[in-house]
């Protein structure tokens, strides 16, 4: 016989509580501690009568494991199948995160749509049939045959859903409204998130069924829920961007079945979602006039080169404490690469604010555009011009020297395909014919080297 007992668990990371405490002890967030009612299963004596449930498969060696050669779904938009490494493993789950506004489920109702020669079951549990219908009009008109609509939040009734529909493919918006029987808390709390993905996930295995499944994200801009729910999934997808700017960036953070350093690029329009194939004319101002303060990079996301443009703004400090300020880019990098510039090069930045954006709102973490970021400093300081015909790459070292990168010979090759006229790349990247490329190759070991070229 089934029993029930209170617990507090932490709505942050998901430990348990026989009573409240004010400070979590796993993850140290405060006030994170809420009352839920959980079923302790069976009873003791049922459990030592002996009864066990026989297993469902017997244990066999690795060469023994056949698999099956199952094609991965074309979701019919490239940039989603280049995140998720060739498009939807059958009976993988994949969740898909964002800021509210930022686009999720248009993006996947987009999917749904130009999915026309497969079954699409999409559940949603924040809206109405009626307000998925106007989103589809204005999305791809005309073609929602296949895709079939629900609105509900009970698990057991979706999972009915999906045995009378038998869908090629399950779309749950989102995985907050999940409400599962037997477990007496509201919908959206750690119990009840976790308990209904794991429905899910064995439901997902079991009949080989690609389920993607969308999730809100806490004020920290980490997914809601336990630390649990990325663990069980397969894919974690982070829909990024600024709702004040058009461009949105899908991001990889965990991938079974691909590489987890890709990234797609898109535009949102009134007509939703457009794939946008080169990046380095999105991300590039075109200007006529040199401009102090800005630097173009050379960088690489994934496989993806693309060119962006670093800039930077160094003013006097008019309070007395000088500002950091960073966007796209990570600010204690920043301060590193301040340091960097006072003591090796001799700039004197200590009493001076400074500013660095990175213009598109594309969050940058490949250490290669450390160059441009001095750079940019350096010149906003001196308020001499980069030239707009120079582009940079590489890692800058705490002793000043400019150490070697990866994939620069797609790095150059990006450059040359945007017309620059010349690159300046580290000096110990060994092994390069530099002859092959028109573009001029400017080898540099230290930044004094590479300033001199720059503004010489």
């Amino acid at each position: 016989m089934a029993k029930s007992k209170s617990v507090f668990v932490c709505q942050n990371c998901g430990s348990e509580s026989p009573k409240w405490i004010g400070k979590c002890y796993s993850c140290g967030e405060w006030n994170t501690f809420v009352e839920e009612v959980v079923m302790t299963g069976k009873s003791k004596s049922a459990s030592l009568s002996g009864a066990v449930e026989a297993p469902r498969q017997k244990p066999v060696s690795v060469n023994q494991v056949t698999v099956d050669d199952l094609p991965r779904i074309d979701t019919g938009i490239g940039e989603f199948n280049r995140v998720l490494g060739g498009g939807m493993v059958p009976g993988a789950l994949v969740l898909l995160g964002g800021e509210p506004g930022i686009g999720k489920s248009t993006l996947v109702l987009q999917m749904a749509l130009m999915l026309t020669g497969k079954k699409i079951l999409y559940v949603s549990g924040e809206e109405s049939p009626q307000q998925i219908k106007l989103r589809a009009n204005r999305l791809v008109p005309n073609q929602g045959d296949h895709c079939l609509v629900v609105s509900e939040t009970s698990l057991e009734r979706i999972i009915n859903h999906i045995n009378q529909v038998k869908p090629d493919l399950v779309i749950i918006d989102s995985v907050q409204t999940l409400e599962r029987e037997g477990v007496e808390s509201a919908p959206g709390s750690v119990s009840q998130i976790r308990e209904s993905t794991a429905v899910i996930l064995r439901l997902a295995k079991e009949q080989n069924l690609p389920v993607l499944l969308i999730g809100h994200i806490n004020k920290e801009g980490s997914l809601a829920g336990p630390k649990v729910l990325e663990h069980m999934v397969d894919v974690v997808l982070q829909f990024e961007g600024d709702r004040h700017y058009m461009y949105r960036i899908l991001r990889s953070i965990k991938n079974r079945f691909g590489s987890t350093s890709e990234i797609g690029i898109f535009e949102m329009l009134s007509t939703g979602l457009r794939e946008v194939s080169n990046p380095s004319e999105m991300l590039l101002a075109h200007q006529d006039e040199d401009m102090s303060g800005i630097a173009i990079s050379a960088a690489i996301e994934g496989l993806r080169p693309f060119s962006i443009e670093v800039q930077a703004l160094a003013s006097t400090a008019a309070y007395g404490t000088p500002q950091r300020s960073s966007t796209g880019f990570d600010l204690r990098r920043l301060n590193m690469l301040l340091a960097v510039l006072e003591k090796r090069a001799g700039f004197k930045l200590a009493a001076k604010d400074v500013f660095l954006n990175i213009a598109g709102g594309l969050k940058v973490t490949d250490p290669a555009i450390d160059l441009s970021v001095v750079s940019a400093v350096l010149s906003s300081n001196t308020d001499l011009p980069v030239s707009r015909e120079i582009c940079l790459t590489g890692e800058v070292g705490l002793s000043g020297e400019i150490r070697p990168v990866t994939r620069i010979e797609q790095r150059i090759g990006e450059a040359e395909k945007l017309g620059f006229k010349s690159i300046i790349v580290p000096r110990y990247n060994k092994g390069i014919d530099f002859k092959k490329f028109d573009i001029k190759v400017v080898q540099a070991g230290k930044l004094e080297e590479a300033f001199r070229q720059l503004f010489s």
